[in-house]
């Protein structure tokens, strides 16, 4: 299967499945090459609504679609596959964006050789300005692994991972967009706590954001030296910089990560 135009279904087009189906659509994915399905008649009157796609059923997206995008909750996953997973012909591309669940999950589920990747993504997709990560299943070859890349490209940044990384990503980058909006929400506190307005604080941060994300991407520079140029000897950046290290900001980061990690690892030991 080469990189190209085919008919996508996006299996679940919840939060997950509406941001990359919206990607693919601006990017100048045909309209009629896309398919959706949902489970509540509302929601697909919705998608219909807002995109102009074809809401179907599950068993009508498997026989139309060249690609399933499987983008249900890990809960309902394995149900999704007691449904459809006899009904997949091996030669499809099955794209999952289940967190936390292995391609191996749905290798068992599904006929043998079927192609699965594993895909990681996060919601700065709304402002194509995701970071994806992409594993290849035991089936999957460079082909599928490109067709994927194509498929997320216009959402953001794409990378291949090797599967064994996946659930360090998930904490990582994943759930990474969490960690940088708590960081905001807490330094425009601090911003109102030192007598600023809520909105100058906010605007003087989320710009600030932006600015040293950018430097860091573009600059190429490691970050230690990024910060070294905004820490003056005696200065004020050193007097916060000790604080933070005086409040542990990092061994707290290591060990939130860590914590992300294992809940994906947990995600998946309970859907084996």
């Amino acid at each position: 299967m080469a990189p190209g135009v085919h008919t996508v279904a996006v299996i679940g087009t919840g939060k997950i499945g509406e941001l990359m189906l919206s990607g693919l659509l601006r990017a100048g994915w045909p309209v009629d090459r896309l398919l959706a399905t949902t489970r509540r008649p509302a929601r697909a009157e919705e998608i219909t609504a807002r995109y102009g796609v074809a809401v179907v059923d599950n068993l009508t997206a498997v026989t139309e679609a060249d690609v399933l995008a499987v983008a249900v909750k890990p809960q309902d996953a394995e149900a999704l596959l007691e449904e459809i997973g006899p009904k997949v012909p091996a030669d499809k591309l099955v794209i999952s964006l289940c967190a936390g669940l292995p391609t191996s999950f749905f290798a068992r589920r599904l006929p043998e050789g079927t192609p699965v990747i594993r895909v990681m993504t996060n919601t700065p997709a709304l402002v194509d300005e995701a970071m994806t990560a992409i594993s290849a299943g035991s089936h999957a070859t460079d082909e599928h692994l490109a067709l994927a890349e194509e498929m997320f490209r216009p959402l953001g940044a794409t990378m291949r991972v090797p599967e064994s990384q996946q659930d360090a990503v998930t904490a990582l980058s994943g759930s990474g967009p969490a960690y940088f909006y708590l960081l905001v929400e807490a330094m425009v506190d601090a911003g109102i706590l030192l007598g600023l307005p809520r909105q100058v604080a906010h605007e003087l941060i989320v710009q600030t954001a932006i600015g040293s994300a950018i430097m860091l991407r573009d600059s190429g520079e490691h970050p230690v030296k990024l910060r070294e140029a905004v820490t003056s000897p005696a200065g004020t950046t050193i007097s916060a910089i000790r604080e933070l290290e005086n409040h542990g900001v990092r061994a707290a980061l290591l060990a939130a990560l860590e914590a992300a990690r294992d809940r994906a690892r947990e995600i998946a030991a309970q859907h084996e």
